[in-house]
C-alpha cells in the first residue's frame, strides 16, 4: 500500500455523524490491501496525481445508513469509491483504468455521471464489462 492508508478506507462523514464505529476487521484489511496493491496503487502510479477514497470499507450499519445494497463489496473491503476531485478527470481516470487493463471486478463511473468511480476487486470473480 504505497499511496493509500487503511484510515482512508475507514473514514466516513456519515459514520462520524451517526456515531458508527467503522473500524475494519482483519479480514477486511486483507481485502483492502489486495484491492490497493492490485488496482488502486497501479492506477495512482499511472495517474501521477492524488486520488481520494470517498467511500471504502463499510460496516453493515454504515452500509445501511448510506443506502448501500446488502451485497455491497464495500462490506468486505473489496470495493472503493474514488475521485480525482472533478468529473472531467474522473472520466479520464476511468479510461486510464481500462487502458491499463487492471484486474478490477467492477469499474463504474458513467452510472454516477463520473461524480466518482466505483472500483472493486475479487480474485474469485471474473471482470465485468465496464459501465
Amino acid at each position: 500500500m504505497k499511496y493509500f492508508s487503511f484510515q482512508e478506507f475507514e473514514r466516513s462523514d456519515t459514520a462520524y455523524r451517526h456515531g458508527i464505529d467503522n473500524t475494519m476487521p482483519e479480514a477486511a484489511k486483507k481485502n483492502v490491501a489486495v484491492l490497493v496493491d492490485k488496482v488502486l496503487d497501479p492506477l495512482r502510479e499511472a495517474w501521477g496525481k492524488p486520488i481520494t477514497v470517498t467511500s471504502g470499507y463499510r460496516c453493515a450499519t454504515l452500509n445501511k445508513a448510506v443506502g448501500g445494497v446488502p451485497t455491497s463489496m464495500h462490506l468486505t473491503g473489496n470495493a472503493a469509491d474514488i475521485t480525482t476531485g472533478n468529473e472531467v478527470d474522473n472520466r479520464r481516470l476511468y479510461q486510464l483504468a481500462q487502458e491499463l487493463n487492471l484486474p478490477y471486478f467492477e469499474l463504474i463511473g458513467k452510472k454516477y455521471g463520473f461524480k466518482w468511480l466505483h472500483v472493486s476487486f475479487n480474485p474469485e470473480r471474473a471482470k465485468r464489462d465496464p459501465s
